[in-house]
């Protein structure tokens, strides 16, 4: 026991003297032990990062998520999510007069203009009364619960904390409808996970600085310096935490750190890649490293970081064209816009056409071989190309010396299309020959 108690210890110095957070005991707050918000912080914090908003629709914001329609836990998250990510839309009287704002819950730009506070022992009563090791707050929002296991007691590791998890899940519901993810930790072995996730989904984060895995500290550091540095948490909270929907199942899905790291680097070859060149990449990745959702991710992204550019998905299989289709729009939400699926060359040209902003379009290769006239002259859009070592080679027009024909390249077929777009490539088998080289069409490895 004692080692455990040094553990958690051990994790609360790592904050408070590392990452800068406010450590408290969640013994010594007086509070409304029924509800999980800290919310002595919660009122000030959003009148600190929302100036110019009255305080009547601050308290507005604060009814709204403290009160939802579903008493699903789920749907409830859901919501919650999205005022997040964000902001909570609200309606009030003011001086007789009807307003309308949105209240920001976290200043997403500025970081050290929000309250991060780390409570231990904090206690909740619901359908039981019970005490999560560590909960993170973010101007008094409980968005991380960390349980911690000692690796030195029998039987206790990280699926005992896991269980443990699920159970406060039914014991102390109201905590999770603010969860954005949580830690699982027995010393030797510390993973993320969200409220959706089964254990085995729970990952660990391996890197500190994204450069390479950090083997300088005790393993737990690795992850909670990894995923706690406040610009990086608050990166994860807006952009790299998502709801994939559909009618058989919503699952919460938190990207792992080579997505949230292939995704930082992708945006910035890419603004690059704009201004010179207009190639920005390959993200070469691993099979099952979850290559559609960092395609998701990536998009998100982009139209934050690009003014919302127009996004055309390219692959070179109709079986492929519709899985990743269908991924995007279980992702609609968090994308804030609803992805389409051209249905010939034609109906592409459609859409792109007297189109200045937004647009997640997918098509096939086979509909660029169908004309070599420009489908749009823009330079805001983006072409992301799935299995990029296929199919996409040539930039060159050759001449055929038996019929005198001259025989254009996919690769020059698909940029005489998008003369000014940008490309980016997506593979798990670049390749370097002498009339294929994945690098020669998209740029360098991301």
């Amino acid at each position: 026991m004692l080692a455990e108690r040094n553990y958690e210890n051990a994790i609360l110095e790592l904050f408070r003297d590392d990452l800068k957070y406010n450590v408290v005991c969640g013994y010594d707050i007086k509070r409304d032990y029924h509800s999980p918000l800290f919310e002595e912080r919660l009122e000030k914090s959003l009148q600190k990062i929302n100036p110019n908003n009255p305080v009547e629709a601050i308290k507005e914001a604060i009814y709204r998520i403290k009160n939802y329609e579903s008493h699903n836990l789920i749907q409830q998250n859901i919501q919650f999510t999205k005022f997040l990510q964000n902001g909570v839309e609200v309606n009030y009287h003011l001086s007789g007069k009807s307003k309308s704002d949105l209240i920001r819950l976290v200043d997403f730009e500025n970081p050290d203009n929000n309250d991060f506070t780390v409570a231990n022992q904090w206690t909740i009563i619901d359908n039981a009364e019970k005490r999560p090791d560590i909960i993170v707050f973010v101007n008094g929002l409980p968005l991380v619960v960390v349980e911690l296991k000692s690796c030195f007691r029998e039987n206790t590791d990280v699926s005992e904390a896991y269980r443990q998890l699920r159970n406060y899940t039914h014991d102390i519901q109201p905590l999770f409808i603010y969860n954005a993810f949580m830690v699982i930790s027995d010393l030797t072995m510390s993973r993320a996970g969200t409220l959706t996730a089964t254990e085995d989904r729970y990952m660990e984060w391996k890197t500190t600085d994204g450069q390479t895995e950090d083997k300088r500290y005790a393993i737990f550091e690795v992850l909670f310096l990894g995923m706690f540095d406040k610009y990086r948490f608050l990166n994860i909270l807006q952009n790299f935490i998502l709801y994939s929907r559909s009618t058989e199942k919503d699952v919460k899905i938190l990207a792992g750190y080579h997505q949230y790291f292939a995704v930082q680097n992708a945006i910035s070859s890419t603004c690059d890649a704009i201004q010179k060149g207009n190639k920005a990449g390959v993200v070469w990745h691993s099979t099952g490293s979850g290559k559609s959702l960092t395609m998701v991710f990536y998009s998100r992204l982009l139209q934050k970081s690009l003014q919302n550019p127009t996004i055309v998905v390219l692959t070179d299989r109709n079986d492929l064209d519709d899985q990743l289709y269908t991924q995007f729009s279980k992702c609609s939400d968090y994308l804030r816009q609803t992805p389409q699926q051209a249905s010939s060359r034609s109906d592409l040209k459609n859409l792109l056409k007297n189109r200045e902003a937004n647009g997640i379009f997918f098509t096939t290769m086979q509909k660029f071989e169908e004309s070599e006239e420009p489908l749009s002259e823009r330079s805001d859009i983006i072409l992301i190309a799935d299995e990029a070592h296929r199919s996409q080679y040539s930039l060159d027009e050759k001449i055929d010396t038996k019929t005198g024909k001259v025989k254009t390249g996919f690769a020059r077929l698909v940029r005489n299309s998008l003369p000014n777009a940008t490309f980016i490539g997506f593979t798990g088998t670049p390749i370097s020959f002498k009339d294929r080289d994945t690098q020669e069409v998209f740029g360098d490895y991301i």
